[in-house]
């Protein structure tokens, strides 16, 4: 099963789907699993598209459908992960396994409700966006997608072999024995992209092109590494860089996990593609923000690590998501000040 087929979800269960695999898709979006019954899945590409049937499923039909699951990629967004763990427990088998297909740090909830034994760790750099049931803009390409998959303990099984030979079908793969030091390095990644950008009203190459965007990026970045470091998290190489790749200066890090985003979407992707927490603003929907930069701001309270620009990025986007403002580049000013009122109260 693919269980939330958001735009990532989407993604991944057409090229399960076209590659000959049993896929169900299930999610709670009514439109699009109609649209999806009615005429599959579209993706678009920057370079080509895939017009696939699918097996989709309402959420209240998977009751009476009797399916029992051996792997379940969890696509959801991160505030969804635990009540729909809940939800498919009873869908999955003894032996099944869950991968967690999304942003942020949320293996320790999956593993809280599923258990540690049948759950696989998971990285991905895919973008990807849906405001059409059925039909999904995919920015990043299969050739251009990038997954990494690790056991907790480090270790090479065979139901990680089985699942990197399933995953090739969307995207390249990469193993790791440091999958949560992976999803860190791609928190670090996310910090700097996802919620600012979005606030700001900001497609990636836009983005780049403003100095003092550039200059907040590296920010949050540096406080994310900063973070992940006191809490014993090794930063991974990921997006198929090289380790020596990790391995120069935090500002060289910094470089590489901004510019080869960019560079996997080519010009036509980075100039069509808007991230997740953009796209829910545009929708009027909850981001994901909370589990991005707030979990990092938490994080740093506990070993007394300031975050104030990850602080100021959580507090803007609350501002959005309440309807006092929108997304504009001219938010950049609202975050130094948010940051400067921070500082004066010794926040």
């Amino acid at each position: 099963a693919v269980l939330s087929t958001g735009a990532i979800g989407s993604s991944i269960g057409a090229d399960l789907t076209h590659a000959g695999y049993n896929v169900c898709l299930v999610d709670q979006w009514p439109a699009h699993v109609e649209a999806m019954k009615a005429n599959g899945l579209h993706v678009t590409m920057p370079d080509s598209e895939l017009k696939t049937p699918v097996t989709a499923y309402h959420l209240c039909e998977l009751s009476s459908a009797k399916k029992q699951f051996d792997i379940v990629f969890l696509a959801a967004k991160s505030h969804d992960t635990r009540w729909l763990c809940e939800f498919i427990k009873p869908y999955l088998r003894e032996d099944g396994v869950i991968v967690g297909t999304q942003n942020g740090m949320n293996n320790a909830d999956i593993i809280d409700i599923i258990g540690k034994p049948r759950v696989l760790g998971c990285v991905l750099e895919l973008s990807a966006e849906v405001f059409t049931p059925g039909k999904v803009q995919r920015n990043t390409d299969n050739a251009h997608t990038w997954i990494g998959l690790g056991e907790f303990d480090g270790t090479v099984t065979p139901r990680l072999t089985e699942i990197e030979r399933i995953l090739k079908h969307v995207a390249k793969i990469g193993i790791t024995d440091n999958i949560e030091g992976a999803k860190w390095t791609k928190l670090v990644n996310s910090s700097m992209i996802l919620a600012p950008f979005g606030a700001l009203g900001l497609q990636s190459w836009q983005a780049v092109e403003i100095p003092e965007v550039v200059k907040l990026c590296a920010q949050l970045a540096s406080e994310t590494m900063r973070v992940g470091a006191a809490h014993g998290y090794k930063l991974d190489a990921i997006f198929g860089l090289s380790p020596e790749e990790f391995m120069g200066p935090e500002e060289k890090i910094i470089d590489k996990l901004l510019y080869t985003i960019l560079g996997h979407m080519g010009k036509k992707g980075s100039r069509t593609a808007r991230g997740v927490v953009f796209q829910d603003l545009l929708k009027g929907r909850r981001t994901e923000t909370d589990f991005l930069n707030g979990h990092i701001a938490r994080k740093g309270r506990e070993k007394g690590i300031p975050t104030p620009a990850n602080d100021a990025i959580v507090e803007l986007v609350k501002r959005l998501e309440r309807g006092e403002g929108k997304p504009d580049k001219s938010n950049v000013a609202i975050i130094e000040q948010i940051m400067a009122s921070r500082r004066a109260g010794g926040a």
